[in-house]
Order: C-alpha cells, then structure tokens, then sequence
C-alpha cells in the first residue's frame, strides 16, 4: 500500500491540522507529555514549521525527560518501554541525547546516559544493547566506527516501536558483552553509586 502523498502547503492552511498542532502543544505542556511532545513534533516537521518552533519543541522533550529520568531515579523507577507509551518516550529522549552526546565526541556524557538507560529500562534485550552502547563509548570508539563497524543496521525492523533504538550488532550482544567483560565491569560498578542511594 502506497502511503498517500503528503501536501504541505495544503496542511500548513488546513483548520483541522492547525487546530490539532495547536492542541497537542498545549496538551503536551499541560500533562508533561513527552510522548505528545513527539507528535507534535513530527507534525511540525510536516507543515516544515520554523525552526525556532521545532526547537523549542526538541528543548521541552529533552528538559522535561530529564526532569522525569530524575524523578524515577531518585524513587528506584524503571522506564516499561514495552507497554508504556510515556515511559517509551523519556527513555528514547534520553536515548537521542545520549547518541546525540557521543556524535559530538563528548563521550563521558554519552556513557553515563547510556549506562542509566541499562540501569533504569525494564527490558532484558535493550538494557543489554545500552551496555554494548556504554562498552563502545569506553573502549574508545568514536561514533562513526561504532555506527559502521558494530551496528547491523540490515536487520532493523521498522514495525518495532522499539526501533529507535539501535539494537542490533554485527555480532551477537551476548558475544560483545563477554569481549567488554571489563567495560561492562566499570560500568556496573559506576551503576553501584546509584543502587547505594536507595
């Protein structure tokens, strides 16, 4: 099924649409809505709002994610990204931040994100995939050799709604894990500090 072609100077006039994108931004600010957050910004990527509209959505995503990761941090929370469409959203906003971080070469900030992400999603698949994202930061891979020399981007099934999440390796995760043994070592025991503070 071919997706219909999309008009965006017809959707930048239609009242419907309009309305809608007028809703979700007070929806999503009123109820702290990440997930909303998410809409409205694709919506706003549509009609190509301005940038500066685009950007204060990004910013009210990731500020208001990491206002939520705190709170779940600080009450020993973890994120159900399998079932929980809000949860979902605050672990991927932290997520892209943290890829975000390491595409920038600031890789302590990547590294610790991704090591709360292990820490703080409840899923055993993606919490093993956030280690070998943490392991690659503190084995000294840049981003771009992490992205074409240990990501299998073949095998990403698009229908996932984990997708956004990068979890599939040109090797087995298990087989990374054992080959970052005292990577992923570090790693929890920088984890420790959290734990201890319940």
């Amino acid at each position: 099924m071919e997706m219909p072609e999309i008009h965006v100077e017809e959707l930048k006039k239609d009242p419907e649409f309009l309305a809608n994108i007028k809703r979700l931004e007070e929806e999503c600010k009123n109820e702290e809505s990440i997930a909303k957050g998410y809409q409205l910004l694709d919506a706003q990527l549509v009609i190509e709002a301005p940038e500066d509209d685009i950007n204060e959505v990004f910013t009210f995503i990731v500020n208001t994610a990491f206002d939520k990761l705190a709170e779940y941090l600080s009450t020993h929370k973890n994120f159900d990204v399998q079932n929980d469409i809000e949860e979902r959203a605050i672990a991927r906003a932290i997520y892209e931040h943290a890829i975000q971080r390491y595409s920038e070469n600031d890789k302590k900030a990547a590294k610790e994100m991704f090591l709360v992400l292990h820490h703080t999603i409840d899923h055993k698949s993606l919490k093993d995939a956030m280690m070998v994202h943490a392991c690659a930061v503190m084995a000294g891979n840049s981003f771009e050799n992490f992205i074409e020399e240990m990501v299998d981007v073949s095998s990403i099934d698009e229908h996932d709604p984990l997708a956004f999440f990068i979890q599939t390796f040109v090797q087995p995760t298990d087989i990374l894990l054992a080959m970052f043994a005292k990577y992923v070592k570090e790693g929890e025991s920088e984890l420790k500090v959290l734990e201890e503070s319940k």
